[in-house]
């Protein structure tokens, strides 16, 4: 739908939750139209006071308020040609709609403190997670300016409809940060943790899942990727407040956020034996390519094995660590 619409020069307006790549899919319309090797200019209208929207969009002369000093060039003018991308729209005041509304319809506008008319030739792309027809309703947004925004209105999904997008992004973004961090060999995931991240509902969609793959990567040591923190700050600040939900942490053995109901030491010592015998079940009992599955070394396989197997042969589970015998 994207690439069918890239080519009309018409207003696109993108729809969908936070982090879901609704600047990549503007991106993609503009560099797939007739535009493509003219500017492709973004603002997010979020970040912005509602009194700088319309100065930052058509500029100001010298001495239209205080400390403008010189005249400046908007996000209108820089765009000429080209295509003007305006993030999170929902948050422009209804002042700065009706002359969005005209520089749309008309292509022209005046600079702030100025009565000199300033002609474009501009393709204009919007996007929001605010229900704009509601807010339209409700007087909130101009229903004249979200009738000239809508020529095609796009849906960018969330992450959770798009399960087999997950480790495609994933895999995409552990390997450019593998490159960042200098390493020659972009990682894998165990499965567990594959488990992990294609189990999680992503609130805060792509750009979340970025956030946890490059910190899993950047904490592993190995090639392969066997632990997932969902939330950093239940790790790292102890538990929250009774009153502060957290979201939760999962880990390559599949726990989630429940801990068992047993002593510590031996909840950790059950975990890590499930973790080697997962390791070495699904490595066919290859020792080597049971350490690089659990991001360890040899050696440090070897003594964890050794140390374990004794342990499993203390609390009478022999064989615990030992592949099954053929009959």
């Amino acid at each position: 739908m994207l690439s069918r619409v890239a080519p009309i020069q018409r207003p696109v307006l993108l729809i969908g939750e936070r982090g879901t790549g609704k600047e990549l899919a503007a991106a993609r319309l503009h560099y797939l139209s007739g535009r493509w090797q003219r500017p492709f200019v973004t603002l997010n209208c979020a970040s912005l006071a509602p009194s700088l929207i319309e100065s930052e969009l058509f500029g100001y002369e010298r001495g239209a308020f205080t400390g403008a000093l010189q005249r400046r060039v908007g996000r209108f003018e820089t765009a000429d040609d080209g295509t003007l991308f305006l993030d999170e729209i929902g948050n422009v005041p209804l002042e700065a709609q009706q002359k969005i509304l005209r520089a749309v319809e008309y292509q022209v506008f005046e600079r702030v403190g100025s009565a000199e008319r300033v002609e474009v030739d501009v393709r204009i792309l919007a996007a929001t997670h605010a229900n704009l027809p509601e807010m339209a309703a409700s007087g909130r947004f101009r229903p004249d300016l979200l009738d000239r925004l809508s020529f095609e209105v796009l849906s960018v999904p969330p992450l959770r409809t798009r399960t087999g997008d997950i480790m495609l992004l994933a895999r995409h973004f552990a390997a450019r940060m593998a490159r960042e961090l200098g390493r020659e060999e972009s990682p894998d995931f165990s499965a567990e943790a594959a488990a992990a991240l294609e189990g999680y509902p992503w609130p805060g969609n792509v750009r979340e899942l970025k956030n946890v793959v490059e910190r899993a990567v950047y904490r592993s040591d190995g090639p392969v990727v066997s632990e997932i923190v969902f939330d950093p700050f239940a790790v790292s600040a102890g538990p929250a407040p009774a009153d502060v939900p957290v979201r939760r942490t999962a880990c390559a053995a599949g726990t989630g956020p429940d801990l068992p109901a047993a002593p510590m030491k031996k909840a950790v010592l059950d975990l890590k034996l499930r973790m080697l015998k997962s390791a070495l079940e699904r490595s066919r009992w290859n020792q080597r390519k049971a350490a690089a599955l659990l991001g360890l070394t040899y050696d440090q396989f070897r003594g964890l094995y050794r140390r374990y197997q004794k342990s499993a042969r203390d609390d009478r589970q022999p064989g615990a660590l030992s592949p099954p015998q053929e009959k």
